[in-house]
């Protein structure tokens, strides 16, 4: 486990893994009054989290299953990223993908955060790629029999 500098100027619980091998934690809504998201619309959430994350790191904040499964609520940017230089409030981008309107309501779990390690890249200009088995087929190429 990496330790991780966090505020939390929310009325709840620090985002938590719901079980032992949980890959994500919870981030909950930290807005004052309910949010409604009609159908095909989008709003930032907050949660009242801030965080510093050591370099090297980013957090993920990806949809919650319950959500999208059963209301239709997902991620617009999906997952979002949060860098490890970012000092802000971590917001929720959520989009209504159904046909009804979904109330946010203070509190309720929205997202799921999950701390990853990354590199940064460092581009090798050339003039020729090795090949490989796959070549240049994509868009579901490999699943074509």
């Amino acid at each position: 486990m990496i330790p991780i500098k966090i505020i939390n100027r929310s009325e709840h619980e620090l985002p938590s893994y719901q079980t032992a091998a949980s890959a994500g934690m919870d981030l909950r809504a930290n807005n004052q009054d309910p949010v409604v998201l009609k159908p095909l619309e989008r709003a930032i959430i907050p949660t009242g989290i801030y965080i510093e994350l050591p370099v090297g790191y980013e957090a993920q904040i990806r949809p919650r299953s319950g959500l999208a499964g059963k209301k239709g609520i997902s991620l617009v940017n999906s997952p979002g990223t949060i860098d490890a230089d970012y000092r802000g409030e971590i917001g929720v981008i959520l989009v209504n993908l159904s046909n009804e309107s979904f109330t946010v309501e203070k509190g309720e779990r929205i997202a799921q955060m999950v701390i990853a390690r990354h590199e940064q890249a460092k581009w090798v200009v050339v003039d020729e790629l090795s090949e490989s088995e796959r070549g240049a087929g994509g868009f579901g190429s490999t699943g074509v029999k």
